[in-house]
């Protein structure tokens, strides 16, 4: 590209029916938000048609750009450049914007062609990019480690623009300030500063200085006068390609240009107004708008076709070069590395490695260990057969086992700690930033070359719980690493004894949530969770020894199904019988459970335990199978550490419900457990009860 940005009339024009496009899409849905699509269609024009490298026909390209619009209300400043480069978008997705028959209000990954990521909570967006650029030099390390950064085939730029609401929300505040500690020079963000919010300006609930806190985070900030010139308000793309081509340039610090726009601009009376942000214009201010762009007010979804002939035509040639400088540099890297080629296309079509299931450690029945000790070990038997897992904490690797045994960190080099350590390391430290953990993990599981995962204490999901839900709703591969599950967490107290989580976890359509019942359970979750690519995972983990009760075969038949039967009922000789009564435990009380069992067995009731480490999996079962597992017309009790919601749909009316609806205290796990009723005695009061009521 020239270091002059030269504007045809085509290229105007192509300005102008984008704002236009805008204000009319949102006019005929009755709702939506024009006025950022409208100040911004400029800025995407420069992105989409000179500066990102991408190609329409083929979304998922390895080689492109990722842009990611954080400000997802604002939904068709992307939309109207994908259907003008020529992506697979049709003109009826805008004049039925926000309905079924069109495109979606805000922007939905899987559903719109070259759309990376869900966004519309405001930060998330900004957050998945920070992932999208730290996933992008973990496949260089994977892929290509012996070229320098900027220099491999699998470098690339990401590209996000975040509005004043995204700079307002926490977790953009957490993602930029680990963006600035990785110094990712392959992240480049762009402002949009209004100062306009629902409410009016934003000086009502934020005045602080953005451009000094991104520097303090040790980013490069770029101010650019965008709204003054000699005739005004002037859009100045030459001043934001310049800056564009300055962020490029900076490879040692993540890049924000700070624009300052007005928003709606060029509305004749809403420009600048907060009546712009939310709500459609109203038919005689589109028409003023449209007079001020030169096009006929009369007149709506302006599509000129020697525009769009010529949007198209600039996106395909810029396609074809940069698809030929590409596709050859990649030709000769796949000659140059046979093995790493092979595994980048078992990479894209996601399948697992040989192997993966022979390097699983096992345990012996009547071993003793937390499931969080398991899981770590686990992970480190993985490392050397699955490359593409990586992952770390935040700030809670010694406590939730999250780091593999011998891999180094993912550092920038000035930051290394150890022999290893660097830009293409394995172990991620995120810091104590849950929310950005989350959101990051997306980003990187988005790229869609490599399994990330995230661990924290069960209890402060709650802190990520919008990205956990944003993973659910698009279907993608992220894993939540959630220790120290239950009151078992003992002395901490309640503030760090998860009480409602699980349920609250269950309660997100598309999560599968599991919980393992000791090591060789948690060895067959991890196994099951990598096999399943498009769900996200969070899998809790205890922080007390637990005694292992499932044989690694039995394990791993059963984890897969969701819910399985550990311990069979026997009759008086001892020979396998029809249970009177089935106990349906998970995690640490399935020890319990089996107790239980035997003093059951004893008083001569037939006892089945069902170990059921995953209510999703299980419900995705045939019913012939579920039936099995747990019969229609037994008495039932369900054993939990947590919150009775969802247990009555499984035990049925008669059912018994063992669980902890209140908050615990500070205190040994051990001694909470007895004092709230997991134990073997109290199991087996409820069972009885549970067999008066199912045959009254």
């Amino acid at each position: 590209m020239s270091a002059e940005l030269l504007l045809t009339e085509l290229d105007r024009r192509m300005i102008a029916v984008s704002k236009a496009l805008a204000a009319d899409a949102v006019e005929k849905a009755g709702s939506g938000h024009p006025g950022t699509p409208i100040s911004l269609a400029s800025v995407a024009w420069l992105l989409y048609q000179r500066e990102m490298v991408h190609d329409p026909l083929d979304p998922g390209w390895l080689g492109r750009d990722r842009f990611v619009l954080s400000i997802g209300h604002a939904s068709l400043v992307q939309y109207i450049q994908l259907f003008l480069a020529g992506y697979d978008i049709d003109l009826s997705g805008f004049t039925a914007f926000r309905s079924p028959a069109g495109l979606p209000g805000h922007p939905e990954f899987g559903e719109v062609a070259g759309v990376e990521t869900t966004t519309g909570p405001l930060g998330a967006g900004f957050a998945n990019a920070v992932g999208l650029a730290m996933a992008a030099r973990r496949e260089h390390g994977l892929l290509d480690a012996g070229a320098p950064l900027g220099e491999s085939v699998f470098d690339h730029f990401v590209y996000t623009v975040l509005g004043d609401g995204c700079m307002q929300e926490g977790v953009s505040s957490e993602a930029a300030s680990l963006a600035g500690t990785q110094r990712l020079g392959n992240l480049i963000a762009i402002y949009d500063d209004n100062d306009i919010s629902i409410e009016g300006n934003t000086d009502i609930a934020f005045t602080e200085d953005p451009s000094a806190r991104f520097e303090a985070y040790g980013w490069q900030v770029l101010d650019v006068d965008w709204c003054t010139g000699p005739d005004g308000y002037v859009e100045d793309l030459q001043a934001l390609h310049e800056a564009i081509v300055a962020a490029r340039a900076e490879t040692e610090r993540p890049s924000l240009i700070r624009l300052h726009t007005i928003i709606a601009w060029p509305s004749p009376t809403k420009q600048g107004q907060e009546s712009s942000h939310g709500a459609k214009l109203g038919g005689e201010e589109v028409a003023g708008l449209k007079r001020a762009l030169g096009l006929d007010p009369e007149q709506s979804f302006i599509l000129p076709d020697d525009v769009v002939a010529h949007a198209r035509a600039r996106a395909a040639e810029n396609t074809r070069a940069a698809r030929a400088v590409w596709d050859e540099r990649f030709a000769a890297w796949q000659r140059a590395n046979p093995d790493g080629a092979a595994l980048l296309e078992r990479l894209e079509a996601h399948r697992l490695p040989e192997g993966l299931q022979t390097a699983l450690p096992t345990w012996e029945v009547g071993q003793c260990l937390a499931t969080r000790a398991a899981s770590g070990k686990v992970l480190s038997a993985l490392a050397g057969v699955v490359p593409e897992l990586w992952g770390g904490s935040a700030d809670l690797a010694g406590s939730n086992n999250t780091t593999m045994a011998g891999e180094p960190s993912f550092l920038p080099a000035p930051l290394a700690q150890a022999d290893g350590d660097g830009p293409f390391g394995r172990t991620i430290h995120f810091g104590v930033r849950e929310h950005a953990m989350g959101s990051i993990l997306n980003g990187i599981a988005l790229d869609g070359l490599t399994r990330p995962y995230g661990g924290t204490f069960m209890v402060f999901s709650d802190y990520m719980r919008p990205a956990v839900r944003l993973a659910a709703l698009m279907g993608i591969g992220s894993i939540f690493v959630w220790s120290h599950d239950s009151i078992g967490v003992g002395e901490d107290g309640p503030t760090h004894q998860p009480i409602e989580h699980l349920a609250s976890l269950r309660a997100i359509p598309g999560l599968a949530v599991v919980r393992p019942g000791d090591a060789n359970e948690t060895a067959a979750a991890w196994a099951e969770i990598l096999a399943r690519p498009d769900q996200p995972a969070g899998i809790a983990l205890s922080r007390q020894n637990l005694t292992v009760n499932a044989s690694a075969t039995a394990a791993a038949e059963g984890v897969r199904r969701g819910a399985y039967v550990l311990a069979e009922a026997t009759d008086a000789d001892g020979g396998q019988t029809d249970p009177e009564v089935v106990l349906i435990a998970t995690g640490s009380e399935v020890g319990v459970a089996v107790a239980a069992r035997d003093i059951l067995q004893e008083q001569g009731t037939p006892t089945r335990v069902v170990s059921a480490p995953c209510l999703e999996w299980f419900a995705q079962q045939d019913t012939s199978y579920q039936d099995r597992v747990l019969p229609s017309g037994t008495a039932k009790v369900s054993i939990e550490a947590g919150i009775a919601m969802g247990w009555r749909e499984i035990v049925g009316d008669t059912g018994e419900i063992i669980s902890i609806d209140h908050y615990g205290t500070s205190a040994a796990g051990t001694a909470l457990f007895k004092e709230y009723g997991f134990t073997a005695n109290n199991i087996a009061q409820h069972a009885r009860q549970a067999l008066t009521h199912t045959h009254a």
